[in-house]
């Protein structure tokens, strides 16, 4: 891997461009002090005021040196943050490109398997309906990878043409639970309304199932439990609406929270770890709710204890912000 010289890091050109700005007012005030002792000298062979002659030029001096060098150390501070900000930019989606095509290399390499495999050996009927199964669920992984990607360009870029329509988000999410049960089993998603109650809201239905598969698919990738479980529970509270999506997984760093809906953000990486997923999972999910007026916090007690992940979208339903 090519590493950039230790002169040229963004760190050392700013401290060396701190010590030449310093180094430079130095010699200036050391010659503006040479210069003024010569002058001074004159001045009182001349038999004049010092004071009207020195006092006003040396203060503006000295106000515009300040000036001018608090401008370059402003620039040069913003100049190391962009930088900074650029490299950290460029590493992510490094790490992104990484993961990413492994994610798409993985399914295409296995349907690949499967499709030799039917074309090598003559199987019965019921193997042969069990590879189309895994060859099925290998299309759907690609099929929910392109999409993220299309949607997330479209959504950053606004173009999106997003549907809303009025739909009870409690039934939403049962159908999505009936029809997703073969992507994360019958037993992982547990729906539950305390307050028995419909909660209609205007939702594009592309977008909302494509944020209820990434919450999950996030808390089904970070779990090691035997049976992963995902608690989606729906609690009105004054005029938002909070739906939690808790799981019992892995469990959150406090000092991650914040971070995680980062754009190719992922948790645990490192030079020595390899982070899942291409980091765009929690990114275009927090992209849907603020898409539809509202947003996403995390929250977790620490490592082992899980998390539980909260939309939260203004209630009652303002149809008619939603364009």
């Amino acid at each position: 891997m090519y590493r950039t010289k230790w002169f040229l890091h963004p760190i050392a050109i700013f401290i060396f461009s701190i010590v030449a700005v310093a180094a430079s007012l130095a010699l200036y005030i050391y010659w503006y002090v040479e210069v003024s002792t010569g002058l001074h000298a004159v001045i009182q062979k001349a038999n004049l005021d010092p004071k009207q002659v020195l006092a006003a030029q040396t203060w503006v001096v000295i106000l515009v040196l300040s000036i001018l060098v608090g401008i370059i150390m402003v620039g040069i501070f913003i100049i190391f943050v962009y930088n900074q900000k650029t490299f950290q930019l460029l590493r992510l989606q490094r790490n992104f490109i990484n993961n990413f095509t492994h994610e798409l290399k993985t399914p295409v390499t296995s349907l690949k398997l499967y499709l030799q495999t039917l074309e090598k050996h003559d199987l019965s009927r019921e193997d042969q309906l069990k590879y189309i199964g895994y060859m099925l669920h290998d299309a759907d992984r690609l099929a929910d990878h392109v999409n993220r990607i299309l949607s997330l360009a479209r959504i950053e870029s606004k173009t999106y043409q997003a549907d809303f329509r009025r739909q009870d988000l409690v039934a939403l999410s049962e159908q999505f639970r009936q029809k997703s049960s073969h992507l994360f089993g019958d037993d992982t998603i547990h729906i539950h309304n305390p307050s028995g109650q419909p909660f209609y809201f205007a939702v594009d239905l592309f977008l909302f199932e494509m944020l209820l598969t990434n919450l999950i698919a996030n808390a089904v990738k970070y779990n090691d439990s035997p049976v992963p479980r995902v608690d989606i529970t729906f609690v009105p509270q004054g005029r938002l609406l909070h739906i939690h999506f808790e799981d019992n997984g892995i469990g959150l760093p406090r000092s991650e929270l914040k971070k995680i809906f980062s754009k190719f953000y992922q948790v645990g990486r490192s030079e020595n770890m390899t982070a899942k997923g291409s980091g765009l999972g929690l990114y275009l999910a927090d992209s849907i709710a603020r898409l539809h007026q509202g947003r996403i916090r995390a929250q977790s007690k620490g490592s082992g204890q899980g998390s539980v992940f909260t939309v939260i979208l203004p209630w009652p339903a303002r149809e008619n912000a939603i364009r």
